[in-house]
């Protein structure tokens, strides 16, 4: 591109709104490779790409939901990431050790060879990609959180295995039709992620798992509910809805067709814009802990949420989460009204229960009823 781009968001919008060329026709071969469909040829869909884009610069904004009806692009838009995702540094003990425990609690926190390869002065990690890592419909509860090896080298010693959740570590997990998982796999999600690790026993071996990752998710809700537990653990949340203008739908369509007759084709189109928004995604993730909130900003997401009744406290976490992550996205260290404005529509959209304000409302009710007799009652006995 001849033209010098000022910011993340600047180069996103210019190359998702360029026209796209129709690539020729070629002969299928037949050949299995995976080739996801390029994030930036993905038409419109402004809210939905930003939002997964600030989840990968900045992971505390606990994770992306994408809720919308069948055929809208959110799996698309999820599985074509693996084209942008950032490098992060990785241990290279077999017992996950990394420099930051030892910052954080000194050498005890970490193995002996840790330790020792620590002082003096050899690497404990190596850089690596983020990876997309899917979790099946069909997972059971050992796929997800481990089990028993039954192909240890050794058949009378219990070996166990890593699941998902652990291979997810540091890296993005995508659960697709998040609303259809059964119960037991859920919870062992919400346990995974609130903790940032989990332990699996069985019988008398047990093993210790780091599951730090980005959680993903796409559901239809005319398939089902969300459970609540999950929804909130979900930071940002996105109604994905159809393309609204014709010449949008009629670009989406060449896009696709384009797509299915020569998918190398339309990689190479954007094979630069999509170096170049990752180079962009990886600076900004490395320069977001210098990035700090304006008072001006603090004070309008505190009064928006005040004035939207809001509980819990994820809300000021996910919305000022994701500020700073649109802030240094733009280029800038002090995240201003403007990011909290741009990002609140996604990060406090879905908080409010119906249910829970009817239950206060039930409960104050209640204990107004409590306090009056209280006060006949001692008035009445003339105790205190």
């Amino acid at each position: 591109m001849s033209e010098q781009v000022r910011s993340l968001t600047q180069l996103l919008d210019r190359a998702s709104s360029r026209r796209f060329l129709e690539a020729p026709l070629t002969e299928e071969l037949g050949l299995a490779e995976e080739l996801p469909f390029p994030f930036l040829a993905i038409v419109g869909q402004t809210e939905m790409k930003l939002a997964l884009l600030l989840g990968l610069i900045n992971p505390n904004v606990d994770g992306v939901l994408l809720i919308g009806t069948r055929g809208t692009g959110k799996t698309t838009a999820v599985r074509s990431l693996a084209g942008l995702l950032p490098e992060v540094d990785r241990s290279l003990c077999a017992y996950g050790c990394l420099p930051e425990d030892i910052e954080g609690g000194g050498l005890d926190e970490v193995c002996p060879d840790c330790a020792r390869k620590y002082g003096e002065g050899q690497p404990l990690t190596y850089r690596d990609r983020v990876q997309l890592i899917e979790l099946p419909l069909n997972s059971g509860l050992d796929d997800v959180i481990g089990g028993i090896d039954e192909h240890a080298p050794m058949p009378r010693r219990m070996r166990l295995r890593r699941g998902i959740l652990a291979r997810a570590d540091r890296n993005l997990l995508y659960v697709d039709e998040v609303n259809l998982l059964s119960d037991e796999i859920v919870d062992s999600i919400l346990d995974a992620a609130a903790q940032g690790s989990y332990t699996v026993r069985r019988g008398g071996t047990a093993a210790s798992y780091r599951s730090r990752f980005l959680l993903v998710g796409s559901m239809n809700p005319e398939e089902g509910r969300l459970r609540p537990q999950i929804l909130d653990r979900f930071g940002l949340r996105v109604l994905v809805r159809g393309l609204q203008s014709k010449p949008q739908r009629l670009e989406g369509y060449r896009r696709a067709i384009s797509f299915r007759s020569n998918p190398r084709q339309v990689i190479r189109e954007y094979a630069l814009s999509t170096e170049s928004v990752r180079a962009e995604l990886q600076n900004a993730r490395e320069a977001l802990p210098k990035v700090e909130l304006s008072r001006q900003a603090e004070r309008f997401g505190l009064n928006l949420i005040k004035q939207l009744g809001i509980d819990s406290l994820r809300a000021e976490i996910t919305l000022f989460e994701a500020a700073r992550a649109h802030a240094v996205a733009d280029g800038r260290l002090l995240a201003s009204p403007k990011d909290v404005r741009a990002v609140a529509p996604m990060a406090i959209q879905l908080r409010r229960s119906a249910f829970m304000k009817d239950f206060f409302r039930a409960q104050h009710k209640e204990q107004q009823e409590l306090d009056r007799l209280l006060k006949d009652q001692t008035a009445r006995t003339g105790s205190r």
